[in-house]
């Protein structure tokens, strides 16, 4: 008997750990900075921006207020969305803007 509540007990735990463990995607996923002058499109994001679309692997240069930063949506395969908070510079972007990636048109259809 105990060692069946036991095996009950790791289960539960496990199964309220796994949306702790996938909140957060892997930083190396995401992209990499980048210069201000590789951005191929400029997105200025407003007080009422709450997401914004992307393809991936593009570069974008993004200006909120008075700051900027570049971003390269060089992304993992099996990453769609992310808080662009996780990749700005401190201080540049203090609250939720999503991003939403759709695929790489350079991988899509081959073989």
């Amino acid at each position: 008997m105990r060692i069946k509540s036991l095996v009950l007990a790791f289960t539960a735990l496990m199964a309220f750990s796994i949306p702790a463990f996938s909140a957060s995607p892997r930083l190396d996923l995401l992209g990499n900075p980048a210069p201000a002058a590789a951005a191929t499109r400029t997105i200025v994001i407003t007080p009422e921006t709450r997401w914004v679309n992307v393809e991936g692997g593009e570069v974008i240069r993004f200006i909120v207020g008075d700051k900027s930063f570049g971003w390269d949506f060089y992304v993992g395969s099996t990453v769609t969305s992310f808080d662009l908070q996780l990749v700005a510079p401190p201080g540049v972007l203090n609250r939720r803007v999503m991003a939403y990636v759709s695929p790489d048109p350079r991988y899509i259809g081959r073989d």
